[in-house]
């Protein structure tokens, strides 16, 4: 029998309308037997996602005031869904818990963990199937990092064929039993999980766009739909920003080769974007993706005969591991090398970084460039086609955008420029002109 398992983001289940479209999904492919869900997103521009209400919540514990507001507006949102739904449940003595549960919980995950939690609830009762917590399936280690052995052997003991289940996404437990969730967007990695545990024939994710796009469709006007891309093609656009699907959720599926489909929950016949191990034909392509990120700086430390001094470059990482700061790219040159390091990693610590290298490293000189942007063209065949980085740097040198840092990856699918942040919109429309016109 074929099994699916089908992810539903925040906003294909923030309402009652929406938990009507899941369900005709679901029912219309009854080889959709395993559901993984996220907690209800906005429900228009000026809504609140269930989970920022939540991390509210622990916030207000955390600084010793009242959170009674914020967790009536999280009460009402599900006991609405469940009204409009006809369901009889005991969402008072849940959500009771829950908010008896807060003030005990030194960390934000459980706080975080239950709008998964009570959106699977809903919705398994809603589609008739059972509700599987997470908690007893996703594992993590003592370190916090994912047992990925322990979870595979749970998720093939707890769910079983023949039968049909509601999981919620974004966490798991602890070896002492407590709630550690993924980073945010880490529903994906759940739904890549279950997937790889019950040995899916596909993994559909569906959202609110019909498909992965070449390009930011926020930045360019209807932009050209990928069809087909390879799990590295994809998990290269998402470490640069694409932000279809978590990154960390390809991984678990890619290893053992099952397909990614996204699909859009408002359009639910479109065939969207596949995602596979390898794609026979690449003659024909030349540019799979385009994603960038604005907000790095780059740290560009030079001193004379650096390559021949033993053990510079460990010294200076050893200085981020350090201060747990994690860099994106280092290019370098002979005598010359650069962090470049997203803002939100260093969160205030720029200065102690800079204090330790002039102390420890004792270069000729350092040199920050702040508010750069970093674009990221990305294809198998780019490393084997003659002329994409002409085309590239012309395009650029065309609408005057001055090119700031040049990255090749080694992986040679990748070709990643720096430029101002300021030129940022412009420079990812002419990139993009370059390879569809």
């Amino acid at each position: 029998m074929e099994i699916k398992v089908a992810k539903f983001g925040g906003t294909s289940l923030a309402c009652a309308e929406t938990f009507r479209k899941v369900k005709a999904i679901i029912e219309k492919d009854p080889s959709r037997c395993f559901v993984v869900v996220s907690a209800p997103g906005k429900r228009s521009a000026a809504d609140h996602k269930i989970t920022d209400l939540l991390y509210a919540c622990h916030s207000r514990v955390c600084q010793g005031g009242g959170y009674d507001d914020l967790f009536a507006l999280i009460g009402d949102r599900y006991r609405s869904i469940a009204a409009a739904l006809g369901l009889n449940l005991d969402l008072d003595g849940l959500l009771d818990e829950i908010h008896q549960r807060l003030p005990y919980e030194q960390h934000p995950d459980y706080a975080a963990s239950r709008g998964e939690f009570l959106n699977a609830i809903l919705l398994a009762a809603f589609l008739g199937y059972e509700f599987v917590d997470a908690a007893g399936l996703i594992r993590f280690n003592e370190q916090g990092f994912l047992d990925l052995a322990a979870t595979e052997e749970l998720i093939e003991a707890k769910l079983k064929p023949g039968m049909c289940a509601v999981v919620p996404g974004f966490y798991g437990t602890l070896p002492d039993g407590s709630i550690k969730t993924f980073p945010r967007g880490g529903s994906d990695i759940t739904g890549a999980l279950v997937a790889r545990g019950v040995k899916a024939s596909v993994y559909e994710n569906w959202t609110d766009v019909s498909g992965f796009f070449m390009v930011d469709p926020r930045l360019v006007d209807d932009p050209k739909l990928i069809s087909l891309i390879t799990y590295k093609e994809l998990r290269e656009l998402a470490y640069n920003g694409a932000n279809v699907l978590h990154e960390a959720a390809i991984y678990p599926v890619s290893e053992i080769g099952i397909p990614i489909n996204i699909r859009n929950t408002d359009c639910p016949d479109h065939p969207g974007t596949m995602i596979v191990k390898t794609i026979a034909d690449l003659e024909s392509r030349e540019v799979t993706g385009i994603a960038g990120q604005k907000g790095f700086v780059v740290i560009q430390v030079e001193k004379a005969l650096m390559h021949s001094e033993m053990g510079f470059v460990r010294r200076l990482l050893s200085i981020l591991e350090e201060l747990r700061i994690s860099f994106s790219h280092m290019p370098s040159g002979i005598d010359m090398v650069s962090l470049v390091i997203h803002k939100a990693e260093l969160n205030g610590k720029l200065d102690q970084v800079l204090h330790l290298i002039r102390e420890r490293l004792n270069p000729d000189k350092v040199e920050v460039i702040d508010e750069i942007a970093l674009i990221a063209t990305v294809g198998l065949g780019i490393a084997n086609r003659y002329g994409i980085a002409a085309r590239l740097f012309t395009a650029l040198a065309q609408e005057k955008i001055n090119v700031r840092m040049i990255d090749q990856g080694a992986s040679g699918i990748n070709l990643i420029v720096g430029v101002e942040s300021g030129d940022f919109e412009q420079a990812v429309k002419a990139i993009y002109q370059a390879f569809v016109s």
